[in-house]
Parts: C-alpha cells; structure tokens; sequence
C-alpha cells in the first residue's frame, strides 16, 4: 500500500473513532430522559410538601421501545407526561406520591416486595383503602413496584382486575388516561436531608423476552428505573 494510501486510511479509521465517541455522548450522556423538577418554590427543610405524580404502562409510544413497559411523570410546570424516569425534590421534604397503575398483573418473584414500607405510618392506598402488604401470589393485583433502597422505601403498585384488563378500554396508547382500567396508589415519604441520588427500580420482573425479565426496561433509566434526586 502506498503512503499516501496508508494516510487516507489512518484518517478514516481516525474519523470513524472520533464519530463513535461522539455518538456515544450525544446518545448515552447528553441525550438521556429529562429531571422533572418539583423544588420550584420550595424551601429545603422545611417541611413543605411537595406532590409527584406519576403513571405506568404495558407500552410506550413515545420511544424507539413501544413494547416496553415504562414509567411517566408529570410536569408540575406544564401538566404534560414526561417519558421519564428522573426527578428532583428538595431535601427533608413531604413527599405525596400518586402513582396510577395501567398495567396487567405480574407475580412476584419474591412476596417481600408487595410489603409497603418506609412510608410514612407504614401505609399505602389502593383506590383510597388503605393497606399495607398486597400478595401477587394470592390474586394477580399487582403490576409493579415503586422501590428506593437507598431510603427503605418500598410500594407494590397495584393492576387493573383481569376483567378490566380484557376490557376494550385497556390503555394501548401511552400515556395513559383516566378512561383507561387503572388502580389509583398513593403513599408519602419524608425525602432525605442528604442531597445526592437515590436509585429506584421496579422489582417485578417485568422485562420480558429477557433473561429472568430484568434486562431490557428493567435496567434502562426512562423506563422502570430512574433516580430521585435531593437538593438543597
């Protein structure tokens, strides 16, 4: 190979690495799903509450993934879905949690995790009852979980009855609406006053077509994992 050959050849090879990097910033660390930001307003410490609400889906239309399942939140700034598994809230805060549950039921691996805890008077709500355990294994009522282990805090999120989930209405177009079957939790939490992130992930093995369904959404921040961030 000539000379000139060889240095058009490393300048390809060079401009194909630097196009790859590129590629992988712009795509895994400058294009990631948005943070939700509830501390507009909001003193740290205070005591103040703030409200979170969110929603989970069967699928997706808003991603390159319609078929996974996936977690929105809503903008408190616009009152839109955001495809998005990231939020921000202040320190030593209330945290009021709304979380609607679209989805159809998915036994769980381990009962542990239909255990409410670390929520404040160790309750949550189904519908406006109150409860403090949901078993997966004695009906199919449960769709997924919304678990920090950082803070102890875990809640099953309950499903749709298997009668509502055949129902011509069940949500196909995400995110979801009202008119779709759908269960109503809710819980609250004190946030902590340690600023940083706390991971949280669903523990229901609700990746499917993955090894023991805790690939593809399971492990992808936007989908059924994300991070609470706590500011000061």
């Amino acid at each position: 190979m000539s000379l000139p050959a060889r240095v058009v050849t490393l300048l390809v090879a060079f401009l194909a690495v630097v196009a790859g990097a590129a590629f992988l910033v712009i795509h895994y660390f400058l294009g990631g799903p948005p943070t939700v930001d509830f501390t507009s307003g909001v003193t740290a410490d205070t005591g103040a509450t703030v409200n979170v609400v969110m929603q989970e889906a069967g699928v997706n239309t808003v991603s390159s993934h319609p078929v996974w399942v996936s977690y929105f939140i809503k903008s408190p700034q616009t009152g839109q879905w955001v495809h998005t598994t990231l939020f921000k809230v202040p320190a030593g805060s209330r945290i009021n949690m709304t979380v609607i549950g679209y989805d159809s039921c998915t036994p769980l691996r381990n009962n542990f995790w239909g255990k409410v805890s670390g929520t404040i008077g160790g309750v949550a709500y189904e519908d406006g009852k109150p409860f403090t355990q949901l078993s997966s294994w004695a009906g199919c009522n449960v769709g997924h979980t919304f678990s920090i282990p950082g803070i102890g805090l875990n809640v099953p999120i309950g499903s749709p009855t298997l009668a509502q989930a055949a129902n011509p209405g069940v949500c196909s177009t995400a995110p979801c609406t009202l008119n779709n079957p759908h269960r109503v939790m809710q819980f609250s939490f004190i946030s902590p006053r340690t600023t940083g992130e706390y991971f949280w992930q669903c523990r229901i093995p609700c990746g499917g077509g993955f090894i023991n369904g805790f690939g593809g959404p399971m492990q992808t921040i936007g989908f059924m994992t994300g991070n609470m961030e706590v500011v000061s």
